[in-house]
């Protein structure tokens, strides 16, 4: 059987020199931002409050929320559940509509005071192999619990949603190992309801309940 080898990542973020004062320019940036954009202002909380749960919003509904003062606005983005897209694109589909529909039903533009704009940025990922590597459930069980949090993040996010796998690393090689109900288990962990730790902890418990099966 394949070994799964555990992968770890670094981020450089990146200034794309894009601005927005209003909600309309908020929506035409994320129009024409790159997908790594889109990506790094909704899974960047994910990330950088681990420790945190539930995490804070994205950064759409954030600014929304805090710098424009529209509750109503940043309640619809906040609900927005990113980790359930399988893909970058789907989700900025969802995005645009929420502000369009916000846009048609507005009778006066909102803008923020000078300094406060949103600053569109991106993120440069660098993936680095580690020296963790798992052949059966048992041993995937242990070295996951070894790994840094950027590797269960890289993992569980990255791989689903921007290298368009469609499904997290773990349930794939779950899946490839003949563990169905595992992959599926782990597939519908919802990553809102942890912290990354703890999320770390769930998949080893559910990984102990199947490897015996």
């Amino acid at each position: 059987m394949q070994a799964f080898h555990f992968f770890t990542k670094l981020d450089q973020s990146l200034l794309l020199g894009l601005r927005a004062r209003t909600v309309g320019e908020l929506l035409t940036g994320i129009q024409s931002v790159p997908d790594s954009s889109i990506y790094h202002h909704t899974h960047r909380f994910l990330h950088q409050h681990h420790f945190l749960s539930p995490e804070p919003p994205n950064d759409f509904a954030y600014w929304v929320t805090d710098v424009l003062g529209d509750g109503a606005l940043g309640e619809q983005l906040w609900s927005v559940d990113t980790v359930r897209f399988q893909n970058v694109g789907s989700l900025r589909e969802k995005l645009i509509g929420i502000l369009e529909s916000h846009l048609d039903s507005q009778r006066w533009i909102s803008q923020c005071i000078e300094g406060e704009e949103f600053h569109f940025m991106a993120s440069r990922t660098f993936v680095l192999p580690t020296t963790h590597v798992a052949h059966n459930l048992m041993e995937f069980a242990d070295q996951i619990g070894r790994v840094s949090i950027n590797s269960v993040y890289f993992h569980m996010f990255d791989a689903k949603l921007r290298l368009k796998y469609g499904e997290n690393d773990f349930s794939r090689w779950f899946r490839d190992q003949g563990k169905t109900a595992l992959a599926d288990e782990t597939k519908r962990l919802d990553p809102y309801s942890y912290t990354l730790d703890g999320l770390r902890q769930r998949i080893v418990a559910l990984v102990r309940q199947h490897e015996s099966a």
